[in-house]
């Protein structure tokens, strides 16, 4: 299926109402780019390992719509068929009413072809399976070789909103769940994703495990990876909500309930995170964290110490950092 895309230039300020007028005749499902810079809710809600620095805002905006194309090379829109001109007549004319009182910027609208791609699932082709030492990560869509058949198996589908366990960082926090987990091992994900370290910890051994996270999407995404993983479901419990604010969250994550806590988020998480989470390890239990540009390092560092916790070790794997304290016994 081929779609016919139409990209208009515009501010940054008028995105909203163009979106809005344009839903109102048809147009729908609008691609926004520009520069403008994320808000401190948007940056907390990034299930990424760093963000990245953004290009400064210059005030632009490019808006694209999509219709369907036939394959006689008509339009189709919202089941209809229609002329590229007609829509090209009720855009512009669209554009002009709110120019009346918005800065629309040049306005200028550019019609290209672009082909249907699956973008749900065009991300697999990325997603191989691979070691962390002797333990295969593989997508639940593939087969497990014979000659792998012996080996820890952990079976993950991401979805398109968490992380695969391909990153130094998730890799820096198996190595360090591989030393300390054992067969009594209560453990706190924070930030957990997909669930694959609190799955790789409960294969490990671990007793029991519970994550958090922001997202409500993780909740889905880490059900289909219990479920493939042969993970009981009373195992591998989850919660959404900021445990860093939210006293509902802490108090029904529990007190002294942990013997090994892990986050895996960055380090401007971490720093408040780190005097809360105290609070839900036992003495002597384990706090392991990653997501730590190394320039963040004594950041952490500082932050872990500051909440009265004793740094047992740091690991270093590319320029990502892994901190490993423990809470006095």
């Amino acid at each position: 299926m081929k779609w016919k895309k139409f990209r208009i230039k515009t501010t940054t300020e008028a995105e909203d109402i163009i979106i809005s007028s344009l839903y109102d005749i048809g147009l729908e499902g609008a691609q926004i780019e520009d520069k403008v810079p994320l808000t401190a809710l948007e940056k907390e809600q990034m299930f990424v390992d760093i963000l990245p620095d953004g290009p400064t805002d210059d005030g632009i905006a490019y808006l694209s719509f999509f219709v369907e194309e036939t394959k006689e090379g008509g339009l189709v829109m919202n089941g209809t068929p229609v002329e590229e001109d007609e829509i090209l007549t009720s855009v512009k004319n669209e554009l002009e009413q709110i120019r009346q009182y918005c800065n629309i910027g040049e306005g200028s609208i550019v019609v290209d072809e672009t082909e249907d791609i699956d973008w749900i699932n065009n991300w697999k082709q990325y997603f191989k399976q691979f070691y962390v030492d002797d333990i295969l990560i593989i997508p639940s869509w593939e087969k497990v070789k014979a000659e792998d058949a012996d080996k820890m198996i952990i079976h993950i589908d991401p979805g398109t909103a968490f992380g695969t366990g391909m990153h130094e960082t998730t890799q820096l926090c198996i190595r360090q769940l591989k030393k300390y987990v054992t067969e009594d091992t209560q453990i706190l994900d924070v930030g957990t994703g997909s669930g694959i370290l609190s799955i790789i910890a409960l294969k490990m051994g671990a007793k029991h495990a519970i994550g958090t996270d922001l997202d409500p999407c993780a909740v889905p995404a880490v059900e289909e990876n219990k479920e493939v993983n042969k993970i009981p479901s009373e195992s591998f419990e989850m919660m959404i909500g900021n445990i860093i604010t939210d006293k509902e969250v802490q108090d029904q994550v529990g007190y002294e309930k942990y013997d090994i806590v892990v986050a895996n988020i960055l380090a401007d998480v971490l720093v408040p995170l780190t005097p809360v989470i105290v609070h839900q390890m036992k003495p002597g239990a384990v706090y392991i964290t990653s997501g730590i540009i190394d320039n963040k390092e004594e950041v952490v560092v500082e932050a872990v110490k500051a909440a009265g916790l004793e740094i047992v070790e740091v690991t270093y794997q590319g320029e990502w950092v892994s901190v490993t304290a423990r809470k006095q016994a």
